[in-house]
């Protein structure tokens, strides 16, 4: 018996580990939707849109997503009535930013005019409830390789009192939108379940993605950032979504949350500053490439679109 108390004894520290799971890192992330007002999509009218977008969220318990604002979109395309949403917007309790005035990308324009636009929209944004200091890139360009007008920009933010709006993970969703759009101009049979599995699958794998790579750069997982935009999928899938990233182990935090990270201050020195800041963190710290998700790959992804949401074969 004095010999089977002994052999427990030994083996009780090691059954006791197996019984108890290792902790691990909280996986947090933000949701934020750009191109704030958005024309009609391939599903919705625009009001449509907004009110399942607020009822999605609010099904869903996500507390405050950050809306990026372009101004200079308002009233334009479609009839859309873009002060009606982003006040709807806010007394859901979310928040906005600066996207600048037209969504003219750095590259295109020189660093002079680009400010110009900064504050063009924050004329606009500035004053009005839930408004946050926050200003994201328009496709996150930030000057490519020409780092004379990247630092003039950034300057010109710091001066202004402006927190770069940044984004760690994307799951293309504009593209998805986009292919969903065409699909539907031409005529083609969508099916509906598998698109909504679809923009699941793309966001999923995208924030895993970029947890991973922000680790092997950084070494820790910061609150992450999805970038997303103000589209139907989103009004439609987003309760789906939300439920299958808590399932990964996500928790969903405010934008207010996120942005408060200590990563906000980074300002990364890469060959090219376009794209998110995992990426350009992980060129930084010359972590090992992929240094984005193959979802980004629109090739695949939009030949993967039409196989599984349109059943086209040979694709």
């Amino acid at each position: 018996m004095s010999r089977l108390f002994w052999i427990l004894a030994r083996l009780l520290p090691a059954l006791l580990l197996l019984a108890v799971p290792v902790a691990q890192a909280q996986k947090r992330i933000a949701l934020t939707f750009d191109d704030v007002p958005r024309s009609r999509g391939p599903f919705l009218t625009p009001d449509e849109r907004t009110e399942k977008l607020i009822a999605g969220l609010q099904k869903a318990g996500v507390k405050q997503a950050a809306f990026f604002v372009n101004p200079g979109q308002i009233g334009s395309g479609d009839g859309v009535n873009g002060v009606a949403h982003i006040d709807a917007y806010v007394r859901a309790g979310h928040v906005i930013g600066d996207h600048s005035y037209a969504h003219k990308g750095l590259e295109t324009i020189d660093a002079n005019a680009f400010v110009a636009e900064i504050d063009k929209a924050e004329t606009w944004l500035k004053g009005r409830p839930g408004y946050r200091p926050w200003f994201r890139y328009p496709y996150l360009h930030e000057g490519g390789t020409d780092e004379v007008k990247r630092d003039a920009v950034r300057a010109a933010l710091k001066a202004r009192g402006l927190q770069d709006g940044y984004v760690t993970a994307s799951g293309s969703d504009w593209n998805t939108e986009d292919l969903a759009i065409a699909a539907v101009k031409a005529g083609k049979a969508v099916d509906m379940d598998a698109l909504r599995k679809f923009y699941i699958m793309t966001h999923l794998e995208a924030a895993d993605f970029a947890d991973a790579l922000m680790v092997k750069a950084i070494g820790r997982s910061p609150i992450h950032v999805m970038l997303m935009h103000e589209t139907d999928l989103a009004s439609l899938f987003l309760p789906d979504l939300v439920e299958a990233l808590r399932k990964d182990g996500w928790e969903i935090v405010t934008a207010d949350e996120a942005f408060a990270d200590p990563i906000h201050t980074a300002q990364p020195d890469t060959p090219s500053a376009d794209g998110t800041l995992t990426e350009l963190l992980a060129q930084e710290k010359h972590a090992d490439p992929p240094f984005s998700d193959p979802r980004g790959n629109l090739t695949y992804t939009n030949a993967l679109f039409a196989q599984r949401v349109l059943h086209e074969k040979n694709r």
